[in-house]
């Protein structure tokens, strides 16, 4: 295991809530950009729908162009939905601006099947099914290729289906949960941030290793939140460990004191609490029913993973945090990759998830080149190829001209080695173990490599 340097991370907690402007570059998607919110508001109508979710309106995520054709054209075009407003608008920019980059390194390459790849049509995500959705329907009536996003996973399982159903593949660069897996996609949903399967039995071992033998787990109710509530449970369950809990709560609600008090009860000697913003409530009640980290194991994992998030439990005492340690996808050690963001959006502070969205773009880039065709019911069944198997390569220009010579390649990306398993995702992860110093400070303590399947 190598050890990282320290960091401290720029954004507020709600931008590192998932795993997120645009540069103003002419070769990014600054131009879509700033009209796709009143695009996305005009489409999606009234807000009366907006607390539904995926699971209420299934009947209609089945809509829009289901049983459809995909890309008819000859042109390798891309939408994305993102969070460009809403409570996760700061994941949104290294993301929109990963895509970006993308595409203005493949049209320097001489673009896909020797075409010109157009700057991406804007969707938001904004936290809304309907608004998203919204979203998902402007950008399939204009014949593209694949849709990279949602950044929640909850907003990618509200247009899912959406999109597989009109032919269209979708990539999401910061999915983590492991619904998606076994989803029934028809091979049209990809991505390249690992499954919360991963990071969970990562967890779990820091917990173990640490001396804990007793853990109440408590997780937003969604997606998200069980998947990594349940993977870290079954794995402190394999390695000896105790599950005193493993509750979840409403992320909605206003207060949180049932779910303190749930974990109070059931007297564990380390908590882990799976949360995005709402967390530094739970947190908050925790230490004041005497659940500090200076008695206590307190586990997060990347959805409170912030520099800021010391101040935002309390923000007299910062250090309260102090000894709290959790997990997060990491990306590869790219210094390369990072460099060249910031040339290419000189302002962009935060890089949260766009190594994994580079990836999105330049594999389903390559599996086109392989298949020979822009139409994802073709290219779909190259993607996994294209990952894993043949001979390395870690760029568009380099593993598409392996590809023209006929060579079977394994694409390398910005985020690291990617090795599609079968499902279409990562079949290993890096993840790190980050920790709060003394003076509540976030810090990296090391990156750990997960795959189960060996």
């Amino acid at each position: 295991m190598r050890r990282t340097t320290h960091l401290k991370a720029v954004a507020a907690l709600s931008a590192v809530a998932l795993l997120a402007a645009c540069g103003g570059d002419e070769d990014g998607t600054a131009d879509d950009t700033t009209t796709a919110a009143e695009q996305t508001d005009d489409a999606a109508g009234t807000d009366d729908m907006a607390g539904e979710t995926g699971d209420d309106m299934a009947g209609e995520t089945e809509g829009a162009g289901a049983g459809g054709d995909g890309n008819t054209g000859d042109t390798f075009t891309l939408g994305y939905i993102l969070p460009e407003t809403g409570q996760l608008a700061f994941l949104g920019p290294p993301q929109i601006t990963a895509l970006g980059l993308a595409i203005s390194d493949i049209n320097d390459a001489g673009g896909v099947l020797g075409n010109e790849v157009p700057d991406a049509i804007a969707g938001d995500e904004a936290g809304q099914d309907t608004v998203a959705q919204a979203s998902a329907d402007r950008i399939l009536s204009q014949d593209v290729s694949a849709i990279v996003g949602a950044a929640a996973s909850g907003m990618s399982l509200a247009v899912i289906d959406r999109i597989t159903g009109a032919g269209v593949m979708q990539c999401s660069g910061s999915n983590t949960a492991p619904t998606f897996t076994d989803y029934e996609d028809d091979g049209l949903y990809i991505r390249t941030a690992p499954s919360d399967a991963l990071q969970g039995p990562v967890l779990a071992n820091t917990i173990v290793n640490d001396g804990w033998s007793n853990v109440a787990i408590v997780a937003r109710a969604d997606d998200y939140g069980r998947g990594l509530a349940d993977a870290t449970a079954e794995a402190l369950e394999n390695a000896g460990a105790t599950v005193a809990l493993n509750e979840t709560y409403d992320p909605n609600a206003t207060e949180f004191n049932a779910a303190v008090e749930s974990v109070v009860s059931a007297e564990p000697d380390a908590v882990v609490v799976v949360a995005f913003e709402e967390g530094a409530q739970i947190l908050q009640g925790l230490f004041e029913a005497g659940l500090t980290p200076e008695s206590t194991g307190i586990y997060g994992a990347d959805g409170l993973r912030s520099g800021d998030l010391g101040s935002i439990v309390n923000e007299s005492d910062p250090t309260i945090i102090a000894g709290m340690k959790g997990t997060a996808p990491a990306s590869a050690d790219n210094p390369e990759f990072l460099d060249k963001l910031a040339e290419f959006d000189p302002e962009l502070e935060d890089t949260t998830f766009a190594p994994q969205v580079y990836d999105c773009v330049v594999t389903m880039a390559l599996a086109a080149e392989a298949a020979g065709s822009v139409n994802a019911m073709d290219f779909k069944e190259s993607v996994n190829d294209v990952t894993q198997g043949g001979t390395e390569c870690t760029s568009f220009e380099e593993c598409r001209d392996l590809l023209a010579d006929g060579e079977d390649i394994d694409y390398n990306g910005a985020s690291g080695p990617l090795d599609f398993t079968e499902a279409g995702e990562p079949g290993r992860a890096t993840i790190e173990v980050y920790e709060f110093d003394a003076d509540g400070e976030l810090q990296s303590v090391e990156t750990v490599e997960s795959n189960p399947t060996e």
